[in-house]
């Protein structure tokens, strides 16, 4: 297990802080109404076990309000699970947690059905946050949801149904789960596969649902010996994708070489093919360690169920992670795609810069960042519900070396490289963290 250093870009913060009326330089397009918010692991204290891992981690949640071209404010708050209201001094809102796993979820945030809701994975159920990140409670979906959830969800544009993969060790299948755009659960189906494997992530199109049953699976002799992430390599567990219809309940599975994949970036149809954008890592967790895998790369797999195989190809053999893509293009062909380069996610130096991929014409634009500073995921935020999939802004925080703080950095998507239209400069230092989304005020 790594040691999570107690300074540099994943340092946990000690104090929850609220300011207001945020210091911006340049300006807050006025389009831009709503919330950027950022999930990831922030241990109570460098003493608590959870510290020692990158993955693990209460989760904290960190926002920043943007209205009439202001930067009104922003807040960073735990999500209070159980265990996080008692260190607090606070009394629990207690709810549904399913097989008495109750975790402060620290990988994503998202809206769905008019609810903001933290995401994590492996069993525990999301927790919902009021507008202002105050902690509501465990959610299920109104009792819908059967098991746990999911920490990557995908949402289709075009009905606005939530779609998810959950997993769970004690399960021998992974579960397909539909929320419709109300936030009722309306299908799920249970995958059987072998071993337990780890199912970070997902793709969907408008036909299938792409499932990844990689070789990190649940690890016993890990768990026994008291590891608080019990996932391993292991050579015995085959690798291959899947593909479910939609509306059906049997998978064509496909045989490909090992390696494991913690983000999708997109996936569509492509006549009788499915094409799938991601980033690859050849291994991952030897031993259940983070350290000295080989850094991941950006591939795109197409997936031929008519022969009966799948194409792999490296699109950009640069390390680079949390790929994004306009929210919108989600299951429906893209152009762009954003990434974070650097080493790897594990020895501090990813967020080097950003890229940003021009899948039509197969160049990429390259933001480096000032020494000493680092970025995280960046998040496409549309002008307008119907504008073009490049006709917007790109948001990411930015440590700034010089100020010793974060920066949430506002980019015009067609000027990608050039001088910010905003800067709203925090009154703190954000750790780099896990995902993020724009989240803009019902119109």
């Amino acid at each position: 297990m790594m040691n999570r250093p107690t300074d540099g870009p994943f340092a946990p913060v000690t104090e929850e802080v609220t300011a207001f009326d945020l210091p911006v330089t340049g300006r807050i397009p006025a389009e831009l109404c709503g919330r950027y918010l950022r999930n990831g692991p922030n241990p109570l204290g460098i003493d608590d076990p959870s510290a020692s891992h990158l993955f693990l981690g209460e989760g904290m949640l960190h926002g920043v309000r943007l209205r009439d071209g202001k930067a009104e404010w922003y807040r960073n708050r735990w999500v209070r699970s159980r265990k996080v209201a008692a260190h607090l001094g606070e009394e629990w809102r207690p709810g549904p947690v399913f097989q008495k796993l109750d975790w402060a979820p620290n990988t994503h945030v998202i809206s769905h059905a008019g609810r903001t809701l933290a995401l994590i994975e492996a069993g525990p159920r999301p927790y919902e946050l009021s507008y202002e990140l105050d902690t509501l409670g465990p959610y299920d979906f109104d009792g819908g949801l059967p098991g746990g959830y999911t920490a990557h969800t995908k949402r289709d544009p075009r009905t606005g149904e939530l779609h998810a993969i959950a997993y769970f060790f004690g399960w021998q299948y992974v579960q397909y789960i539909v929320a419709d755009a109300r936030g009722a659960i309306t299908r799920t189906v249970n995958i059987r596969v072998s071993d337990g494997p780890m199912v970070h992530d997902f793709a969907l199109t408008q036909r299938y649902v792409v499932v990844y049953d990689l070789p990190i699976t649940f690890d016993l002799d890990l768990a026994l010996g008291g590891a608080l992430l019990p996932y391993a390599w292991n050579e015995a567990h085959p690798a291959r994708i899947g593909l479910l219809p939609r509306d059906g309940e049997d998978v064509q599975w496909f045989t490909i070489d090992p390696c494991f994949v913690f983000h999708t970036l997109n996936a569509f149809d492509d006549g009788e093919k499915v094409v799938v954008d991601l980033v690859k890592f050849p291994k991952m967790l030897q031993n259940g360690l983070l350290e000295d895998n080989p850094p991941p790369v950006l591939d795109r797999w197409t997936i031929d169920p008519v022969a009966g195989r799948v194409t792999q190809r490296t699109l950009d053999d640069r390390p680079q992670e949390f790929p994004r893509v306009d929210e919108r293009r989600v299951s429906l062909p893209h152009r762009y795609g954003y990434t974070v380069s650097g080493e790897a996610l594990l020895d501090g130096k990813v967020g080097e810069a950003m890229l940003k991929h021009d899948y039509l014409r197969g160049g990429t634009e390259i933001r480096p960042l000032g020494r000493g500073s680092y970025v995280g995921e960046a998040v496409f935020a549309p002008s307008a519900p119907d504008s073009a999939e490049d006709e917007g802004h790109v948001m990411a925080l930015m440590y700034d070396a010089a100020r010793g703080a974060t920066d949430l950095l506002i980019l015009a998507a067609q000027d990608f490289t050039g001088k910010p239209v905003a800067t709203v400069h925090l009154p703190v230092r954000v750790p780099l963290g896990f995902h993020g989304s724009w989240l803009p005020d019902p119109a």
